[in-house]
């Protein structure tokens, strides 16, 4: 069972004085090359409360490597001429977004997208369905005084709310909507971004989510209720949407539910260069760019999180760097991809362009371990006896 090789690399890699840790709730891995899927494994509860097992077809929320995917849509846009990576997102969102400590500084989507913007987490990104997101962004404790937009990495959430906004305000368009468009339809994924988009048949195989056996997301009420966060008055009318005005309302940073098999779709479009099962989203010209690093960690541009990001580019990040712990396969070898981490979830997407394959995975109730943990250490190996 995946789960107790898991929990066995969890022990082996814990003091022996401390006490043993928690298996994870769920635990599910995907492996696949361009083809196709090429092993699944699954173990563990979808919600422990029913008794509901986990399979790779059910959907979770991925946390950051939504960003990847988002980052997928933005591209798709430039291919169209109506985005330009380079370009004063100021001019799209009609208002201006500065830095207040650099103001002659643009902003753009390259920047955005590489956490590069100077923009902080230091203001809560998570907003209510009524917010004035370019309130929020006047404030001056919402950016980095001390480095200039370009200058210096520092991974941010709130990058993202930032380019749902602008791919709103050029498209009309709701982000949800717009990400079905762009990616999940063409790929005939049954996913999305918060539930208010997603099929019934999807809301009913959610994976509930879990922190130290308590649930802290997706159980049945709260799908029921709200599918992003309500109003202020406690309200939940997605009619009050305007695009651009709160590019937060969807969680573009990390509300994409997806199964572990439709994120290994994503990984055999990233394999096919922008193309998956004969469905091409992205020219190989395009996808070119998501393979360079636009930040690579050296003293004094920015912050590595102790190595865990040392190479980073249009949301994505680059495995392994010579010097730094951003190798959860530990063998070496160059992969690319994305990791997310929230309410006591691990993920991860990585492929190895190289030997045309990769892993989609997750796992539910992990203690809360800085860096790569023991448990997705152990399922981005092939953990087959």
């Amino acid at each position: 069972m995946i789960i107790g090789l898991i929990l066995a690399a969890v022990q082996a890699a814990a003091a022996a004085s401390l006490p043993p840790p928690r298996a994870p709730m769920a635990a599910v891995r995907v492996a696949f090359d361009r083809d196709g899927v090429t092993s699944v494994r699954a173990d563990g509860f979808a919600d422990h409360d029913t008794g509901r097992s986990i399979s790779a077809d059910d959907p979770v929320r991925v946390a950051s490597v939504s960003k990847l995917v988002v980052a997928i849509a933005v591209l798709r846009l430039v291919e169209q001429h109506r985005l330009d990576l380079d370009a004063d997102v100021s001019t799209v969102l009609g208002w201006r977004l500065r830095n207040p400590a650099f103001p002659d500084a643009p902003i753009t989507l390259r920047l955005l997208l590489s956490h590069r913007s100077s923009l902080t987490d230091t203001v809560d990104y998570v907003l209510p369905l009524d917010a004035d997101m370019r309130s929020v962004l006047a404030e001056p404790r919402a950016w980095d005084a001390a480095h200039a937009p370009g200058t210096w990495f520092h991974y941010t959430n709130f990058n993202f709310p930032v380019v749902a906004a602008v791919m709103e305000r050029v498209t009309g368009e709701r982000f949800d909507r717009l990400m079905a468009r762009l990616v999940l339809r063409p790929l005939r994924l049954d996913a999305c971004y918060q539930w208010a988009s997603c099929s019934p048949a999807a809301r009913a195989r959610a994976v509930v989510q879990y922190r130290e056996g308590v649930a802290t997301k997706d159980t049945p009420a709260m799908i029921a209720a709200c599918p992003v966060t309500p109003a202020r008055d406690g309200t939940c009318d997605l009619a009050q949407w305007r695009a651009g005005a709160n590019g937060a309302i969807f969680a573009p940073q990390g509300g994409l539910r997806i199964s572990a098999r439709g994120l290994a779709t994503i990984g055999r479009l990233l394999l096919g260069r922008g193309t998956a099962d004969g469905v091409r989203l992205l020219r190989p010209a395009t996808f070119v760019l998501l393979e360079r690093p636009l930040w690579i960690a050296a003293p004094g541009n920015g912050e590595s999180e102790d190595g865990f990001y040392c190479r980073y580019g249009l949301a994505v990040a680059y495995l392994a760097t010579p010097g730094c712990q951003d190798d959860p396969f530990g063998d070496g070898r160059q992969r690319l991809g994305h990791a997310g981490e929230a309410y006591g979830l691990r993920s991860g997407l990585w492929i190895d362009p190289a030997r045309g394959t990769g892993v989609a995975y997750f796992a539910t109730d992990v203690a809360g371990e800085t860096g790569f943990t023991a448990t997705e250490q152990a399922l981005a190996h092939d953990t087959r006896p």
